[in-house]
């Protein structure tokens, strides 16, 4: 795990690719209970026995339930220390450009990809991709904006 000691060193790894978390699987139990606290129900996700008809041949996790994984998989990765409060100010340029079938392992790689400077404070820009293992795209790839506090 990388640990900054404030913004100044944050801002010295613009561009640094800050590791991996671990595996996580993401079994049908895990796309069930995401589907039932979203409403997100689709049959391509919550039915299994339909789903091997389906486009993928099977199961595949909600997009957004790939996303929701970040705060998990990022505190693996990396730590900032020495801020008086951080707060998730959302995400950008968000795509799934490969399914996560059921019982698949996911990971985060992180790169910090700007640090700017707002009223209060700056914004970091960390690029997450989640990979799933052995497939040939990312499942997800997507720049969290941390407002940080100095």
């Amino acid at each position: 795990m990388r640990v900054f000691n404030g913004i100044d060193e944050v801002r010295a790894a613009v561009g640094e690719h800050l590791g991996y978390s671990d595996w996580q699987v993401v079994t049908q139990e895990d796309i069930n209970a995401f589907a039932a606290l979203t409403g997100d129900d689709q049959w391509i996700h919550t039915d299994p026995e339909r789903a091997k008809d389906g486009p993928f041949g099977t199961a595949i996790a909600h997009g957004l339930l790939t996303l929701s994984l970040g705060p998990r998989h990022a505190k693996q990765v990396y730590k900032i220390d020495g801020l008086k409060a951080s707060v998730n100010y959302g995400y950008d340029k968000i795509r799934f450009p490969s399914p996560v079938p059921v019982d698949s392992k996911i990971r985060v790689g992180a790169v910090v990809s700007s640090v700017t400077e707002v009223k209060g404070g700056v914004q970091i820009a960390i690029t997450f991709t989640w990979e799933a293992e052995g497939a040939a795209k990312p499942a997800c790839v997507a720049d969290m904006l941390i407002r940080a506090l100095a």
